[in-house]
């Protein structure tokens, strides 16, 4: 049965993304799993080891008897592991046949700072799955209506509409679809593009607009058009280099996790089903 996970070190961010969690599960009817990773080498006695994972469960089950309730379709759990934050968690949404992975960036509470830097960026790397990531200071109250999906002359790029429209359906969302343009060869292509996803969300009945932009910079510019349509999600590929025998996150895709202030849902190509041409 698939779930969904949400990695927490009990700051703000890691909150705001159970609380965003709570949301699509009620609207799908999926179990939430908290997780929090306890880092056998970040201290040097058993004795601390102890102490700070019993605070741990504790705080854990508070959690869960406070937000508990809130979940009208399905329960919510937790469990601690041991390791690396993004291993532990990739190896547990395997386990689970995880649906979504939910975490906080960014949100350094003075307990741990787990979500902070590369570790964000880890963990959508080494993801089995979609991860959102929920900015601290993110008002949830928002929902999401509104989400951005940026569009460029790319093999993948049109892969993550499917999982967009997916999103959009369960928030009753509209799509921003924007155009990316880095030169004057490609106006046609993306003109071509946004009409086949346009076919694509009708059939699924999924509200849309559309523009396109010239672009240098591509993290930029997708912010700004956020920024202006007042979106409340933006819906990612990715972008893996292979580098030296290792996938890392490609460049884009870190500058948006580290730098929106709005939910991004980031797909690896495994995850999402091909849009046909």
């Amino acid at each position: 049965m698939k779930n969904i996970i949400v990695g927490t070190d009990f700051s703000h961010g890691s909150y705001a993304a159970l609380e965003v969690a709570i949301d699509i599960a009620n609207n799908i009817g999926l179990d939430i799993e908290l997780i929090w990773v306890r880092k056998t080498k970040e201290l040097p006695s058993q004795e601390q080891m102890a102490e700070l994972t019993r605070l741990a469960e504790q705080r854990l089950s508070e959690l869960c008897k406070l937000h508990s309730p809130k979940l009208t379709k399905s329960k919510l759990s937790y469990k601690i592991l041991s390791g690396k934050v993004a291993n532990a968690i990739s190896e547990e949404a395997k386990a689970q046949n995880t649906f979504l992975i939910a975490i906080g960036t960014n949100g350094a509470s003075g307990f741990e700072k787990y979500w902070m830097g590369s570790t964000a960026v880890r963990i959508v790397q080494d993801s089995p799955c979609p991860v959102l990531t929920i900015r601290e200071g993110y008002d949830v109250s928002q929902g999401m209506k509104r989400i951005v999906v940026p569009v460029r002359v790319d093999i993948n790029s049109r892969q993550k509409v499917p999982h967009a429209a997916q999103i959009a359906k369960i928030f009753g969302a509209e799509i921003y679809i924007l155009g990316l343009i880095a030169n004057k060869g490609d106006e046609s292509d993306i003109l071509t593009y946004i009409k086949q996803i346009g076919i694509f969300l009708n059939k699924e009945g999924v509200k849309y607009t559309h523009t396109t932009r010239r672009y240098s910079n591509y993290c930029d510019t997708v912010l700004e058009y956020a920024d202006e349509v007042k979106a409340n999600n933006i819906v990612i590929n990715t972008e893996q280099d292979r580098v030296i025998s290792q996938l890392f996150l490609g460049t884009n895709a870190q500058q948006i996790v580290h730098k929106s202030q709005i939910p991004v849902l980031c797909l690896h190509p495994k995850d999402i089903v091909t849009l046909a041409k």
